[in-house]
Order: C-alpha cells, then sequence, then structure tokens
C-alpha cells in the first residue's frame, strides 16, 4: 500500500485516478479547491477510511507525508481557464513548484498531467512528442498553453537540479462520466445538446479534427507511467490516435440517441486548433499501452451517464 497525493482529485480526471488507486488498495488524499472539481464526484468514496478529502488551493504551499504525488490541478476547460486567466497560469506555474517542492521533501514520485494544448495549433501531424508545439504566448489560450509548458519545464530543471523523479504526461481529448455539462467541451455539449432535442453547436465549418480518448483508457495510461524506471521522465503522449472530425461527432452522436437536433454553425474561436492527433508510439513502446475502447463503446456509456443525470433536462 502506498500513500498517494492526487491534486485536483475531485475533478473529472482526478476522481476517477482517486478511484482507481484506491480499488488497487491504496491511501490516497485528495487534494482541491472545487472551482471546477466537486464533491459529487468523489461521494462514493467518502466513507472509504483509506480516503481523504482537503480542501486546498496549489498555489499555496501543502504538506503531508506520501509516496508518489499527481499533480492535475488546474481548469482544462476554455470556458473555466479563460474565466482567470491569472489564476489559471498562477495554478500551472505555483502549483507545480509547490508540488515539486513537496515531491523533492519527501523523495516522492510526482506526474505531471500537462496536455495535447502545448503543441497549440500543430503544423505537424500527428504530434509526436518531440514536437515543440505552435503556440500563440499571447492569445486568449494562452495562460492555459504556456501555464503547462512552463510546468513541464520546471518538472525537468526540478529534476535535472534536484533530482526529483518526475513523471511527464501529456493529455489528449479525453470523455466520460462526470464530465461538467457546462464546460463548453465537445463531447458533453453534443450529447447534451443531442439528448435535449436541442440545436448542435459547431464552432467552425466542423473539418476541424479531434482524437476522442475515453477516460478508463487514460487512468490505465496514468498508473502505467507512474510505475515506470525512474530514469524515465517523458514526456508521453495519452490519447486516442483515431481521428474524427466535429462534423463526424456531431453525426456520429445524432445517431446513437436517435435525436431530431439539427447542426448549426458558428465562427471558431481564437487560436482553436485545426488539428489534434497523438503519436503514441513511445507509449506503445516504454509502457505498453494504447486504448482499448472505441469511440462507440465509450460514447454509449457518456449517453448513458448524461441520460440518468439530473443535469440532463
Amino acid at each position: 500500500m502506498k500513500r498517494i497525493l492526487v491534486s485536483g482529485g475531485a475533478g473529472f480526471i482526478g476522481s476517477h485516478l482517486c478511484t482507481r488507486l484506491i480499488n488497487d488498495g491504496h491511501e490516497v488524499i485528495c487534494l482541491d479547491n472545487f472551482f471546477t472539481g466537486s464533491k459529487d464526484n468523489i461521494a462514493h468514496l467518502m466513507g472509504n477510511h483509506h480516503f481523504e478529502v482537503v480542501r486546498h488551493d496549489v498555489t499555496y504551499p501543502y504538506s503531508a507525508e506520501v509516496d508518489e504525488i499527481y499533480n492535475l490541478a488546474c481548469p482544462a476547460s476554455p470556458l473555466h481557464y479563460q474565466h482567470d486567466p491569472i489564476q489559471t497560469a498562477k495554478t500551472s506555474v505555483m502549483g507545480a513548484i509547490n508540488m515539486l517542492g513537496l515531491a523533492m521533501r519527501l523523495d516522492a514520485k510526482v506526474l505531471q498531467a500537462s496536455t495535447s494544448e502545448v503543441y497549440g495549433d500543430p503544423i505537424v501531424h500527428p504530434q509526436p512528442e518531440y514536437y515543440w508545439g505552435n503556440v500563440n504566448p499571447v492569445g486568449y489560450r494562452s495562460c492555459y498553453d504556456e501555464g503547462k509548458r512552463c510546468a513541464e519545464t520546471l518538472f525537468m530543471d526540478y529534476h535535472r537540479q534536484n533530482d526529483v523523479r518526475v513523471k511527464i504526461i501529456r493529455i489528449f481529448n479525453t470523455y466520460g462520466p462526470r464530465m461538467l455539462p457546462n464546460d463548453g467541451r465537445v463531447v458533453s455539449n453534443f450529447v447534451l445538446q443531442a439528448l435535449n432535442n436541442e440545436d448542435i453547436t459547431i464552432y467552425g465549418d466542423g473539418t476541424q479534427t479531434r482524437s476522442f480518448q475515453y477516460i478508463d483508457d487514460l487512468i490505465e495510461g496514468m498508473i502505467r507511467m507512474m510505475e515506470t524506471e525512474d530514469d524515465f521522465t517523458g514526456p508521453v503522449n495519452l490519447g486516442n490516435p483515431n481521428e474524427f472530425s466535429i462534423q463526424e461527432l456531431a453525426e456520429k452522436i445524432i445517431a446513437m440517441t436517435g435525436s431530431s437536433s439539427k447542426i448549426v454553425f458558428k465562427s471558431l474561436p481564437n487560436d482553436d486548433p485545426k488539428q489534434r492527433q497523438p503519436d503514441i508510439t513511445l507509449a506503445r513502446k516504454k509502457l505498453g499501452w494504447e486504448p482499448t475502447i472505441e469511440l462507440e463503446d465509450g460514447l454509449s456509456r457518456m449517453i448513458e451517464y448524461f441520460k440518468g443525470s439530473k443535469t440532463n433536462k
């Protein structure tokens, strides 16, 4: 049994990670300030004496005796991270510094949940880890994109200068139960609009592409990354390499829900990437990992979740 700290543990991804770690027999401290996280996401763990919840903002130092740290704390949808862009950047940068400082003091392993957004609007396709990206440093999305890029820099410098045992993953579009219904992410938006027979809103002409990964596949990759040898830091892409256009996704969800929704098109947001697809060669080689849940299977689970959710009208 290990004692594991998960910052952002009450969020969409964090709550699934906490559940997996508890089920694997570990003790878990869930650290969250509940800006986008929710106690509902972790309610099923509250009665477990191996699970502890602490309300805390990672921009301030935190101390506990742990063996491993997963640093997930940061709003991840444009709607939320653009709400307070200064706080978003501080969460990525100061949060990384505080979690790295704790890991250094404890000689604990620490994993950084980075993002495919570090590639920006890529001119290399698909995106391998050695691609440095095409990011606007002064745009509306840069508080998140550059915050995460700086966090990766800090992780590698703490590793080189202070021998901290670090792991970096870059998470591509992930979906599944417990996504916030109002966070503007494409899968949850489309599913809820389809279930309510509302117009499905596509920003742009619908030809931009994304690769959609189900939450269970991501969690498996995160666990495997943490278990790699100390001299392997990453970064490693974790995503599903199957690529779909946004319009294909909308049409698939309409068909699966039997919805009467119509597709409407609106202008594309600033700096929205036209293509996003992970090269997962390194994950296959180093982690023995690749996604196993196909889009239709994952979407059917997502649809059933929202059908039974109080967020659905």
